[in-house]
């Protein structure tokens, strides 16, 4: 590897505790899938949308791998076409081996920082379910670290999803933020 592949590497890769984070690959699509299925939490996609996810999204997405490079967290997001400056964070999942050392966080942290100096970032946007404690803490510990608010509003309700009783979806608006 030559000292400019080095540098590369390292402004893609975030290192602690033995996980590292980057973009993911297509070949990591299989594992995102049985993360997201395996949270327990998720609504499971079909498998091959996390296939396109890690081909089209790699840029606003991430996945963390223990040191013998298995993937054992991701969050999947995307650049919303109609605000430029805000990323929508559509999955974050763990695995429970790996869960209560901040991974989460850390993977928010790190793409958060490198889709702002790729593309610039004002802001981030996921949707909660109400009740899912988890997500609602990790998404405003976000807000804190990085010094921005959180506004909050139904973006989905139970009426709008046609298969069957879902809960709503609350839309977290987190911004400006300070990155």
């Amino acid at each position: 590897m030559t000292a400019a592949q080095a540098d590369l590497r390292t402004d893609r890769v975030e290192r602690a505790d033995d996980v590292s984070i980057e973009p993911p690959a297509v070949a990591d699509g299989a594992a995102l899938w049985r993360l997201a299925k395996d949270s327990g939490t998720l609504d499971v996609n079909s498998s091959y949308s996390y296939l396109l996810w890690c081909r089209d999204f790699a840029t606003t997405s991430a996945v963390a791998r223990d040191a013998d490079g298995e993937a054992v967290g991701f969050v999947t997001g995307y650049v919303r076409p109609d605000r430029p400056g805000t990323l929508l964070v559509w999955q974050v999942a763990v695995d429970a081996r790996h869960r209560g050392r901040g991974l989460a966080g850390r993977l928010l942290d790190a793409l958060a920082a490198r889709v702002a100096a790729e593309r610039g970032l004002t802001a981030l946007e996921t949707t909660i379910t109400p009740g899912n404690t988890a997500s609602e803490r990790l998404f405003a510990s976000f807000a804190d670290r990085h010094g921005a608010r959180v506004e909050r509003e139904v973006l989905f309700g139970t009426d709008h999803f046609p298969d069957g009783p879902h809960d709503p979806e609350v839309l977290h608006r987190i911004g400006p933020l300070a990155l």
